[in-house]
Formats: C-alpha cells, structure tokens, sequence
C-alpha cells in the first residue's frame, strides 16, 4: 500500500489515480506540485497540454501567448469559450485551469518574449513546452532552452498530421532536425487542421512533459515521434546530433560564446 501521509485529503483523492501507479506513488506526486513548465502558446497544442498538466498536478505553470481568443479558434483550442471570445488567451486559460485545479499557480505573460526573455524565463522551468505554430518562435525558444541546459518538449500538428519530439540538454535540439526554415512556413489558417489531431500530438507533449518531471519511464530525446491520422499510424524516427549545427553543434560560434560566459 502506498503511502499518502504527506499529501492533503484533498490531493490524496484528486491525485489518487496517479499515486496508485508504482511509478509515480506520493514522491512522483510531490515532484509535479513541486515542479514548474513553461508553456509557450494558449492555442490549440497549448490548450491540452496545459489542461492535462494542470490536472496531474504540476504546481506552477507559465502561460505566455500575446494572442487574443477568436472565433475560428474554438474547433481546437479547447481551453477557451465562446464567452471568451476576444479575452486574452492566457487569461482565459488561466481561468479555466482555475476551475479546473485551484491547486495550481499560473502565470501569466501576455507578450511575445524576446531572446533574452525566453532565456530567463527558460532557466525558471523545470520543462519548456512548445505549443506554437510558427518557426521563428520555434527557433528561439530551442536556443533559449539550449542556452538554459532545461528540457524542451517540442510539437506540431497541421492538416491531418502532427509530430513530437523531446530534445534534452547534451543532445540533439530542435536545430539538428530543421536547419532553416525557408520551406517551412506552413499554418493552420492557410492549410487547415483536424481538431482531434491537435489534441492527440497535445496530449503526447503533456505526457512527455509529465514524465520528465518524475523521472519516470523512457522520454522521446533523440527521437522524433511522427503521426498519421489518416492511417492511424505512428513512426518513431532516429535523432542525431549534427556537430555542425549552429546551436549545439561543437564548433558553433554560438556555443562557443555562451560556454565562455560571452
């Protein structure tokens, strides 16, 4: 029998579900309420993954989106409302987590970060999460979370498809898989979206996220897990780390300058 004896009788019931398991038990708990994710992006990835947080109990989440909730975001982004529309995304997740789990502290940035931002809030987290849709902030939020030796869980999802991964400090990031993005400016506005695709690769990033918070079972660093939801299919694919990369890579500039303390 497990023991629940540091736990409230509120979190022992709540939570019991996860602390029967003997992989997480009360300890696994106890590092989730203690454990802080950064969720860059309020939208459709970010809408399960911090709902399913929230709900496992990760004590600390940080909601940053700029964006405000439309319409046309309700088919997938299911932390919003329709009385929310036109509110502050990160407010209406915000108070949605509330009424989920009164137990979690969110934070709320509703700005778009700059590097030096991303890198400060990056060394505040235990795991970042990627839940936005677009390269540019992909790339920056990579070398934030290079630049801070912290976890990143990275996800995507247009059409009918989607992908995740996990790159860890040591080994490959997210610039080993993309080296530019030229060819990759694709959106959900322009090339549409299955709104049970979002939520399956979300979900996928919350239980990522999860398990690096406990040290429990065997995460996606160095593999990028690969969906097909017209085939319901899933392919697990090898990562490399590219010593040539312009992030992590050995002889990168870059990396020379941020282990010098430049």
């Amino acid at each position: 029998m497990y023991d629940t004896s540091e736990l409230n009788d509120q979190q022992r019931a709540r939570y019991s579900r996860q602390t029967i398991l003997p992989e997480v038990g009360v300890e696994g708990q106890q590092r989730l309420l203690r454990s802080t994710a950064l969720i860059i992006g309020a939208g459709g990835l970010g809408s399960p993954v911090a709902m399913y947080l929230a709900a496992a109990g990760v004590g600390h989440l940080v909601l940053v989106d700029y964006d405000r909730v439309d319409l046309s975001n309700l088919q997938r982004q299911i932390i919003h409302r329709t009385v929310d529309i036109g509110r502050s995304k990160v407010e209406s997740a915000r108070d949605t987590i509330a009424a989920l789990n009164p137990d979690i502290q969110v934070t709320t940035i509703e700005r778009q970060l700059d590097e030096d931002e991303l890198v400060q809030q990056a060394r505040g987290a235990d795991v970042v999460v990627d839940a936005t849709d677009n390269f540019e902030t992909r790339f920056a939020l990579n070398v934030a979370c290079v630049s801070a030796g912290v976890p990143l869980v990275s996800g995507a999802a247009i059409r009918m498809e989607g992908q995740v991964a996990v790159f860890r400090p040591g080994g490959p990031c997210y610039r080993c898989l993309y080296r530019e993005d030229g060819e990759l400016q694709e959106s959900c506005e322009r090339n549409g979206v299955l709104a049970p695709v979002v939520g399956v690769i979300g979900s996928m990033e919350a239980l990522e996220a999860v398990k690096i918070l406990m040290g429990v079972g065997e995460d996606l660093s160095g593999r990028l897990l690969v969906f097909d939801g017209y085939s319901a299919e899933w392919r697990s694919l090898k990562l490399r780390r590219d010593p040539d990369c312009p992030v992590c890579g050995t002889s990168s500039a870059w990396r020379m300058g941020v282990a010098s303390g430049e």
